[in-house]
């Protein structure tokens, strides 16, 4: 198998709508703070089956190296947008800072997936249910990457509406 095209999962679409996922800390009129999730970035090689159809994180495929843990790295500094896109539509987006794997030795990562980590169990009982560590999005890096001894870097798009690693128009 191979790494699909870089989609949004499927399943998170519904998740979203069912309010299971927080970006960021937020708090409801009345009720207490809500904090935000924690959502993490692991490598995969090409042998990996994840794709827009992938539910959840699995160590399955995962590269490994110097300087790259199983479970890959915490997303940092998460930016919520909204602007029109190039066809005049309402998107909203998101942005992280780049993710850097230091002094690490990798080989073949072909794609990524980004995932909530923070929902480590599976949610069944309610009619929006989630797998452990719901897939959030695949991105496909386009080829084999590789670090010896130095920085991987993952960089994200343009922080905006045509651009962002994440939209919703």
């Amino acid at each position: 198998m191979a790494i699909g095209s870089s989609a949004m999962c499927g399943t998170f679409k519904r998740e979203i709508l069912a309010g299971i996922h927080f970006w960021t800390a937020h708090t409801r009129t009345g009720s207490s703070a809500i904090s935000a999730d924690t959502f993490k970035i692991a490598m995969f090689t090409n042998s990996a089956s994840i794709d827009a159809d992938t539910t959840g994180y699995t160590t399955s495929n995962e590269v490994s190296g110097t300087g790259y843990s199983a479970g890959g790295a915490t997303l940092g500094s998460v930016t919520l947008g909204l602007a029109d896109n190039s066809s005049s539509v309402p998107t909203a987006f998101l942005d992280f800072a780049d993710t850097t794997f230091s002094s690490s030795t990798i080989s073949n990562a072909r794609g990524a997936l980004i995932y909530n980590s923070t929902l480590s169990t599976a949610g069944t009982g309610s009619t929006t249910n989630h797998a452990a560590d719901p897939a959030v999005a695949v991105i496909n890096f386009g080829g084999d990457k590789s670090s010896s001894s130095g920085d991987f870097t993952i960089q994200y798009p343009a922080n905006d509406a045509n651009n962002a690693i994440i939209r919703i128009s």
